[in-house]
């Protein structure tokens, strides 16, 4: 599918054009793809124009989100089913029940007793085709509501794991209770869920403090524009 080019016509971006934009920390995808729908819409004078992302970021997540716009909507699935790259770091110490910070921390654990060798060696547990359930905090629906849905009005809901795909799980730095990581993985796999299940594997709690997404198959964060870049190109 082809790049989005500033000097598009409106007709070019009906057929189907892709954009790449570096998702800032604080901004929901829907919002980011509302803002470009309403930035196309308005400059290249298009009545309707359907706009989609091709994979969620968490609002407190930043990277690579790739926008289709048009007829390129129709190839979201292409991009969801591609090895998708995140950089972060896990805190140790704690957990929260959003996984992240989204909501404050409800259970404290010590990591004293963690080393470089046993974090770097339990890294190993979780490659391959594993079993994942995913965040309460998700958008993921059960019997028609959103999973957060039934985490903020404190409602019980069983939640079933699922099977993800994790192909490399580096540690890239450690500095307790930081520790920073480095993972491609396939669709579905919640980093959340990662720095939780991880945590419990070595006897400590962790959730996730940062996350970027640097990759989406072949396309790259170092390609993407930043919303504000976009807008002033336009």
């Amino acid at each position: 599918m082809e790049l989005y080019k500033f000097s598009d016509s409106s007709e070019q971006i009906i057929e189907g054009r892709v954009i790449l934009i570096n998702k800032p920390k604080g901004w929901s995808s829907f919002q980011i793809v509302n803002k470009i729908r309403h930035k196309i819409k308005k400059v290249k004078k298009i009545k309707k124009l359907k706009v989609g992302h091709a994979g969620t970021l968490d609002p407190l997540a930043s990277g690579l989100l790739i926008i289709c716009v048009g007829k390129a909507t129709k190839q979201i699935y292409q991009f969801q089913n591609m090895t998708k790259v995140y950089t972060g770091i896990f805190k140790f110490g704690s957990t929260t029940p959003s996984y992240d910070l989204e909501t404050k921390p409800n259970e404290k654990f010590s990591y004293l007793h963690l080393n470089k060798k046993n974090i770097t060696e339990n890294t190993k547990q979780f490659i391959g085709c594993i079993e994942q359930k995913p965040p309460v905090f998700s958008a993921i629906k059960i019997k028609g509501k959103r999973l957060y849905e039934y985490a903020r009005a404190k409602e019980k809901v069983e939640i079933n794991t699922r099977k993800v795909e994790i192909k490399k799980f580096e540690i890239t730095s450690i500095k307790l209770p930081s520790v920073g990581f480095r993972v491609e993985c396939g669709k579905g796999t919640y980093i959340r869920s990662l720095a939780n299940d991880f945590g419990k594997s070595l006897n400590s709690g962790a959730y996730l403090y940062m996350l970027n997404r640097v990759s989406i198959g072949a396309y790259g964060i170092e390609n993407a524009l930043k919303i504000d870049e976009f807008e002033k190109l336009i």
